[in-house]
């Protein structure tokens, strides 16, 4: 079956899939633990970084799979569900509300804990 499907319809199917997991696991977050600070895509983006290392990993370093899978999972999926741009607005927003703290606090969370995900995806992918 991927074989018969293009790399863009892959991205555009993964992209879908990736946007409504992305709305509803940020949500479901935010519903329950509400707050300033914009917890549902700091967790959606570090989940995301995590995912991207261990699939990248595993795609390219230990399976060597057909490329459209990347197109799907990683360009597609994971494009959609990470939330750069909504991290970025919400940033700005709590800059422009007076929550420095809350801007500088989601601003290093976000960098620190991505970039230890997508170590860690990548280190498990490896064993």
């Amino acid at each position: 079956m991927m074989q018969m499907l293009s790399r863009y319809l892959l991205v555009a199917i993964g992209g879908g899939t990736g946007a409504l997991a992305r709305y509803v696991a940020a949500s479901a977050i935010m519903t329950r633990f509400g707050g300033a600070f914009p917890l549902g895509t700091l967790v959606v983006n570090v989940t995301g970084s995590f995912l991207i290392g261990l699939l990248m990993t595993l795609l390219t370093e230990r399976f060597h799979v057909d490329p459209r899978w990347r197109h799907l999972l990683v360009v597609g999926f994971l494009g959609g569900y990470t939330t750069f741009s909504t991290f970025e607005w919400e940033t700005y927003a709590a800059v422009r509300e007076g929550g420095l703290r809350t801007a500088a606090l989601n601003i290093a969370a976000s960098v620190t804990l991505g970039y230890a995900a997508v170590w860690l995806g990548s280190m498990l992918a490896r064993r």
